[in-house]
């Protein structure tokens, strides 16, 4: 299970390179767009929720492996969870119908400039959980692990026997 952590820098690189064929569909040989479109920032959301994950995957098993989550934990874990949660909600909000940009008869769907602020903040948002959640912890480590269980010698049939 320790090497777990290598699980989730192998998902966060694969949220790396989604985020970034999102931003940068060139990259992958499609023809640039003057607009954003769904697809992008579908795969912008999708590989920031995976560089998250793996994000805290990683700290999870390589520091707090076999060490409950406290209160402070708790509350990055939902506070990455929330940020993920508004960054989907800004950069699809035309889409879903609520956003400022909806589709007319003479207009199109388009990603403008408060979806982005809204989009980048609760990124920010949500790697501030992840940092709270790789600080506020109390990783054990190995040296306390063998204080806190001293190795008792196993005595023998004598030693048994004998009165103290």
């Amino acid at each position: 299970m320790q090497r777990f952590g290598q699980v989730g820098i192998a998902i966060g690189a694969m949220g790396i390179m989604l985020a970034m064929m999102g931003l940068f569909p060139g990259i992958t040989g499609v023809r640039d767009t003057p607009a954003i479109g769904v697809v992008q920032v579908a795969l912008l959301l999708i590989g920031e929720s995976l560089l998250m994950l793996g994000a805290i995957t990683y700290v999870k098993f390589t520091f707090y492996l076999g060490v409950p989550s406290n209160l402070a934990q708790q509350i990055g874990i939902r506070l990455a969870l929330t940020g993920l949660l508004f960054a989907s909600l800004a950069g699809l909000s035309d889409i879903l119908g609520f956003g400022s940009h909806l589709r007319t008869e003479t207009t199109d769907i388009y990603f403008g400039q408060l979806q982005a602020f809204g989009t980048l903040a609760s990124f920010a948002l949500s790697a501030v959980g992840v940092l709270i959640y790789a600080v506020a912890g109390n990783p054990i480590s190995d040296e306390s692990r063998t204080q806190e269980m001293p190795m008792a010698s196993p005595k023998t049939h004598s030693e048994a026997e004998q009165p103290a």
